[in-house]
């Protein structure tokens, strides 16, 4: 097994490396002066089972071309088998059409994935399952279920706890936390008055007296997190935490986040963490390395990597 990492999260790779005792393999991964990416592979691949880690978090675009590049050159280094490890997939939300003449870029991001040379993908808690369907290469979706209910056990607790999902569309990923830890589930129904805003309208389900765990995917402006504890806290609510997969927290999420009643937001590193998020008071971080270096793991071996969630 080699492992290669590019530019967005060096972090993560290395403690993925660690993990699996593996060294990352010598890469030069730079910018000529008018910002064309170029990478170097300063190792023998030849025959190699190879995986280049890689999210595509911002800059997106940058890093994606960063991904693409590295994989090509593995390609052309006569790598045996190329495992695009991406930890946070960039462009999952936009995997459908929401109007007319508009794109489905998750879609096109996937046939150039491919098309550099990928043989496997490997990722994390993509925001639409369907997204697996949109590549020709096996695509392994790990789900952060597991890591989350580990930490819940040992920083929480199980008793009062009630699981809430922000939204209709994320219940089965908190169903499935619930499950976990045996406790009730709740539902936040919101409605989005205009991109970027979102107002809290209704809670399905008894939060009254009990400690709720909100779980989504991705938290971005942080919005949707922040009325979401205020009514739960509203609703009679002990305390609300949050845990979430994908930390963007772009603009002033950061702060929005640290100013509101949420007790507590749990990130996975699958986007490196800011200097802002690591000092923030009620902002922690669980690291994903040992569920993607285990994965990773079973893939180099052939083995199932299912059997991780079960």
């Amino acid at each position: 097994m080699k492992i290669v990492s590019a530019n967005s999260n060096r972090p993560l790779a290395n403690d993925i490396g660690k993990f699996l005792n593996t060294p990352l393999t010598q890469t030069v991964v730079r910018r000529f002066a008018d910002m064309e990416v170029f990478v170097e592979i300063q190792e023998n691949v030849r025959g190699e089972d190879v995986f280049v880690i890689q999210s595509t978090s911002f800059p997106a675009n940058d890093h994606l071309m960063e991904m693409l590049i590295c994989i090509d050159a593995l390609k052309r280094a006569s790598a045996k088998r190329i495992t695009a490890v991406i930890p946070y997939f960039g462009y999952a939300r936009q995997d459908r059409k929401p109007g007319p003449r508009t794109p489905i870029s998750a879609k096109l991001v996937a046939d150039i994935i491919t098309k550099a040379g990928a043989t496997r993908v490997l990722t994390m808690e993509l925001h639409a399952g369907q997204i697996q369907g949109f590549f020709d290469i096996p695509v392994d979706n790990l789900i952060s279920a597991p890591l989350f209910s580990n930490d819940i056990g040992r920083h929480v607790g199980f008793d009062d706890v009630v699981v809430v999902s922000p939204d209709v569309g994320g219940v089965v990923r908190a169903r499935n936390i619930a499950e976990r830890i045996g406790s009730t589930l709740a539902i936040v129904d919101k409605r989005r008055e205009r991109p970027g805003e979102s107002e809290v309208m209704n809670i399905i389900g008894d939060v009254s007296g009990k400690r709720c765990i909100l779980i989504d995917d991705i938290v971005d402006s942080g919005g949707t997190l922040c009325n979401a504890a205020d009514a739960l806290m509203e609703r009679g609510a002990v305390d609300v935490r949050a845990y979430i997969t994908h930390g963007v927290l772009s603009g002033e999420a950061v702060k929005r986040i640290t100013q509101s009643s949420l007790k507590e937001l749990v990130l996975t590193d699958t986007i490196e963490p800011t200097q802002a998020v690591l000092t923030a008071s009620n902002i922690r971080i669980a690291s994903a390395a040992p569920l993607i270096g285990e994965a990773m793991r079973r893939i180099s071996g052939n083995q199932s990597v299912s059997v991780l969630f079960d």
